[in-house]
């Protein structure tokens, strides 16, 4: 350990380098599944409605022999899945017979499309059409035919991305002993190669009423299903599909807003805007998407949190023109290091910013390469203190594959301000980044690495970043490396980099140079008999120093973990910190006048992380901690419950709760977070979901209510009304009502 942390803080580069070619090493050969399956071409016309009395699922060839992946991963599965496949020139149609040898009910959370996989009864294809091993596409049914659809990237290794939405068709029918599922994926809705007679395919199956989760190729039990590295061969009878050429959806829009600030007299306004979509799939690997004064409205509103830390926090992207192949630009980096964001467009502190409009190409020209390209201007907005300037956000990103499943990856990320005379020649800023992204074939070695660099009118010098992390996973261990380096030069407007930035007692933003190491070490067991399905022993290291590489903050992390077999979970925790506050700081962050001085503190908690069976229609979880705190002492919990009447409704709450005694106080700060939630699905087409946040740290009471009507596939009516309050005296803040009408049409 020594001589690595000499050789991070003697050359930077060099380090990089070094980490580099070392992991090549780990790329091992591929191991073949051994698994195929035929897909038969058919003529005849399809109806999908679940029941597989055609022709063609009577005569196909039925591939079963599905292996547990939960609660083991050594067996085959107890409840038999036989799967079938067939195609057309048009779509690729896939069926399944569900057995069930035991009369259960079934776990469905709603009837709401892009359920949960893991909590709930369903079926999954998972396709990678160009055999490449990381990147694909998800499709899945629970028994209630309500359907989940996803974008596969990376591997695979971290799940799927269910926010991704396409046009396909699926339904199932129930029957004493068995569920069917008929799957209908138009070849236009994915990407592709053209004339490959061969792609990659798994399926898997998560029967809850057994409490096993299986797949057709096997996946051991450290990997999520999901993983691309182990699939089967799906073989096409004739000719393989072919590119569809130019196929053209445009998605139009009409909002109607009513708002008022009830601090501004006379500020009630009603407007409304109209813009649209176009989405122009480039052959079958490639996809054109523009947009014109798109609506960034929030029909899905963040989730509040309670932040306890010094620093800024992360917010996903939920924008669906940012959703398809968002991981060519996300990936870049790390969490914390991110040179693309795209949730920088179009916001400013929190301010809506008005988009003119927009383009992105993206997709996989060929098997090994894959881009991306973006560009969106925006318009002015002046506030009362100043104005915002228009901007052009370009970005472009390329990745090349080598290896088995490993790639390589640049991004260039521009920003370029217009102000009142035009285009601003020392308002701009820039970042170019290199990315080495290792799998290997086994999946056991992951990691990445990468060097960023950013441009701008000033400050230029060792405006760079770089890391490292490796990762190997084998079923009893899990070993993790991570470096990271940001120079306090290093400026990523268009990214997110929040660890650079300290606000000092008065609020002014300072830049610091960063140093984070973070290995970790991870042991599994699995006792053969009895109620616990894997007992796992923690120890993590999460390390920062300075530029000068002294320390400034460090997390020692310790944890014995039990995963039953009910899929309960109970977790005993212990934690060693070490901070240095470089300003006095107000760490109660309750916006208290008082604040702990400048200097190093060292404290300790203990705690506890339970979570009961997901498979009941009653479940919560609750995690809580206590120990001491910089100079007095701290108390946190979060809990949450849930009650499910399936598949119409469900009832769920959660709160945070934080009670922090430090001894110039004159009493302890008390932080509550509370959110009730309620959603009631009416049908497969009609949601109504509501839920109110009450947060003592923001002194806002939130109530959001969003009526959505899916009335044919890809097209919704939103009704969405919001308010604010004060959380002490309940007099409101501000209220607005929406109603925003989306319609997918086919050109």
């Amino acid at each position: 350990m020594g001589m690595i942390v000499y050789l991070l803080n003697f050359k930077h580069v060099r380090s990089l380098s070094t980490l580099f070619f070392l992991s090549i090493f780990a790329v091992v050969f591929s191991q073949g599944t051994g698994k195929s399956i035929s897909a038969n071409f058919i003529s005849e016309k399809m109806i999908i409605d679940g029941d597989l009395s055609e022709s063609i699922w009577q005569t196909a060839q039925k591939s079963s022999g599905f292996w547990q992946n939960f609660p083991n991963d050594t067996s085959l599965a107890k409840e038999r899945t036989e799967v079938m496949v067939a195609y057309d020139q048009n779509n690729l149609y896939i069926a399944a017979i569900c057995y069930d040898s035991i009369p259960h009910k079934y776990v469905v959370q709603s009837l709401k499309r892009d359920f949960s996989y893991p909590i709930s009864d369903a079926f999954v294809a998972t396709i990678d059409p160009f055999s490449d091993q990381q990147n694909g596409f998800s499709f899945g049914l629970n028994p209630y035919g309500v359907q989940r659809e996803g974008l596969v990237s990376n591997g695979g290794g971290m799940g799927v991305t269910t926010i991704w939405d396409n046009k396909w068709y699926g339904e199932t029918k129930r029957y004493k002993g068995k569920w069917t599922v008929e799957m209908q994926i138009p070849f236009k809705s994915i990407r592709f190669k053209g004339n490959l007679a061969t792609w990659r395919i798994n399926f898997s199956r998560n029967d809850l009423g057994t409490n096993e989760n299986t797949c057709w190729v096997k996946v051991p039990r450290q990997f999520n299903i999901s993983t691309l590295a182990f699939a089967g061969d799906l073989v096409f009878e004739k000719e393989p599909p072919k590119k569809s050429g130019s196929n053209t959806s445009v998605i139009p829009y009409g909002i109607g807003r009513f708002s008022e600030d009830y601090k501004i007299p006379g500020s009630q306004k009603i407007d409304g805007s109209v813009g649209a979509d176009a989405k122009m799939v480039l052959g079958s690997s490639l996809n054109l998407d523009m947009t014109v004064n798109p609506d960034f409205s929030q029909v899905e509103v963040d989730r509040q949190l309670t932040n306890l830390t010094r620093f800024s926090l992360f917010f996903p992207e939920q924008r669906q023109f940012f959703i398809e192949n968002s991981d060519l630009f996300d990936r870049f980096g790390f969490r914390q290091i991110r040179p693309f964001f795209s949730r920088r467009i179009g916001l400013d502190n929190g301010n809506i910013i008005p988009i003119l409009g927009g383009v992105r190409l993206s997709g996989k020209p060929s098997k090994n390469w894959r881009i991306g390209i973006l560009d969106m201007q925006t318009g002015e907005r002046s506030f009362s203190t100043r104005k915002v300037f228009s901007q052009n956000y370009f970005t472009a990103a390329a990745q090349y594959n080598v290896f088995k499943r490993s790639n390589i990856a640049a991004i260039f990320v521009n920003r370029q301000q217009f102000d009142t005379s035009g285009y601003s020649d020392n308002n701009y800023n820039r970042v170019f980044g290199l990315d080495y992204n290792l799998a290997s074939a086994s999946n056991r070695w992951n990691g990445k690495f990468f060097f960023h660099h950013s441009l701008g009118s000033k400050n230029n010098s060792n405006a760079f970043t770089h890391a490292s992390w490796l990762n190997y996973s084998s079923r009893h261990w899990t070993v993790e490396w991570n470096h990271e380096y940001v120079d306090k030069n290093y400026n990523a407007e268009v990214g997110f980099t929040p660890r650079i930035f300290q606000a000092d007692q008065a609020g002014k933003l300072n830049r610091f140079t960063y140093w984070r190491l973070e290995p970790h070490l991870y042991y599994y067991s699995f006792p053969k008999n009895g109620f616990i399905n894997k007992i796992g022993h923690t120890i993590n290291l999460d390390h920062y120093r300075n530029q000068a590489f002294k320390n400034t903050d460090w997390l020692m992390k310790g944890s014995y973990d039990l995963y039953f077999k009910s899929s309960a979970f109970l977790s005993f925790i212990a934690n060693a910190y070490y901070t240095k506050l470089l300003f006095p700081t107000d760490v109660s962050f309750s916006g208290k006048p008082q604040t702990t001085a400048s200097g190093d503190y060292l404290y300790q908690n203990a705690g506890v992380n339970i979570r009961s069976d997901v498979r009941k229609t009653f479940t919560g979880g609750v995690t809580a901690t206590y120990g001491s705190y910089f100079t007095g002492n701290k108390f946190s919990m979060v809990a949450d419950l849930t009650y499910r009447l399936q598949p119409y409704l469900i009832f769920s709450a959660s709160y945070t709760r934080d009670e922090i005694y430090l001894p110039y106080l004159s009493k302890k700060v008390e932080l509550d977070l509370i959110s009730p939630r309620i959603e009631l699905s009416v049908s497969r087409s009609l949601f109504l979901t509501t839920f109110w946040q009450y947060n003592t740290q923001a002194n806002n009471i939130n109530f959001n209510g969003r009526l959505q009507w899916r009335f044919r596939p890809m097209s919704d009516l939103f009704i969405v009304y919001s308010d604010n309050y004060n959380n002490t005296d309940f007099s409101i803040k501000n209220r607005a009502i929406v109603v925003k009408f989306v319609y997918w049409l086919n050109v």
